[in-house]
């Protein structure tokens, strides 16, 4: 049983039910054949969340090149850091020396706040949270829709600003440019989609089973086995269409029902591990600001950025459902930072 470094995502998955059923850590460890001390320190980590950053002595550059990075920063305000510094052919600087040389010039334009959880919302999440512990989570299907404007998304773009400088305002049409409604799903290490819902369609509770029925179904889910099908669960947020009496019966005729329709709780995007993805591909399409000038083309950019991300990205956005549970609860509810 000899000590090793990380632990793999069934051995987490392990975990995380062997806790909810009661076992002590070091029960766990014999069962997952691990060392005890590698057990504890998992359970703590993931009570504990994030901890505090280290300050680790910066790596130094010279005058001249701070003044390359500060020209740079004012040229690209919409830009990574490592966009920056590559705009300056400055390498092998890590991330955080870089944030940390930039912030002595600049700050942030960082998106809004989320709204405040209520009770009854914390409630509700630490229900959820609890009713699914035992969960195998690589049988979820995560989904969600997504809107990509030709513009960028409102409040959502954030760069470098050098201090006392303005943000730059990006181009907006006087009569709008639209945006383009995005479907995909996430499960194990598969993207499902993304599939582009029809421009000028509204998403009412019949018009989403319709999509449902001519991408999700008839491109995706009747092409899986008798077997898989009986096991994946599916999983979709409160909205409106999704919620309805109709919505629920049209996905109940279609097998996805009671145990295999997950209950989700309300304003809760932090427990959905596809907002990661979305936010990867926001962050492929929008960088340096980008903008579009069609939906056509801003639709390309998205279904280029989703083949992009590797099975291996998308299984650790499924993986780290344990340690989400685990931090919803630790947090009575609270947001999760994720």
């Amino acid at each position: 049983m000899g000590q090793k470094k990380d632990l793999t995502g069934s051995e987490k998955s392990k975990i995380v039910r062997y806790l909810a059923e009661g076992c002590s850590s070091l029960k766990i460890a014999k069962l997952v054949k691990r060392d005890h001390r590698t057990i504890k320190r998992f359970i703590q980590n993931s009570q504990q969340g994030r901890k505090k950053r280290v300050e680790k002595p910066r790596r130094k550059i010279t005058a001249h090149e701070l003044r390359k990075v500060k020209r740079a920063a004012a040229k690209m305000p919409l830009a990574t850091s490592l966009a920056i510094f590559q705009s300056c052919n400055i390498t092998g600087v890590p991330k955080s020396t870089r944030c940390a040389i930039l912030r002595d010039m600049a700050k942030v334009r960082k998106a809004e706040r989320r709204p405040p959880l209520n009770k009854t919302h914390k409630l509700k999440r630490q229900d959820w949270a609890k009713k699914y512990l035992k969960t195998d989570f690589s049988k979820v299907l995560w989904t969600d829709e997504m809107r990509v404007s030709l513009d960028g998304p409102d409040g959502w773009a954030r760069g470098w600003i050098g201090k006392g400088q303005r943000a730059p305002v990006p181009l907006r049409r006087q009569q709008g440019g639209g945006g383009v409604l995005v479907w995909a799903g996430i499960i194990k290490g598969e993207l499902v989609g993304p599939f582009r819902v029809e421009d000028g369609v509204k998403l009412n509770s019949q018009s989403y089973c319709k999509f449902l029925e001519d991408t999700f179904l008839k491109q995706w889910y009747r092409k899986k086995s008798a077997s898989f099908k009986k096991n994946m669960i599916f999983m979709q947020d409160n909205a409106p269409s999704h919620a309805s009496k109709y919505s629920t019966a049209w996905l109940a005729r279609k097998g996805l029902k009671e145990e295999k329709l997950m209950t989700w709780p309300p304003c809760s995007p932090d427990l959905n591990p596809i907002e990661n993805l979305w936010s990867i591909i926001k962050c492929e399409i929008y960088k340096e600001g980008k903008q579009y000038t069609s939906l056509n083309s801003v639709w390309e950019a998205v279904v280029a950025a989703a083949r992009n991300v590797d099975g291996e990205q998308i299984k650790t956005l499924t993986e780290s459902m344990d340690g989400r549970l685990l931090s919803v609860l630790a947090k009575k509810g609270g947001y999760i930072g994720r």
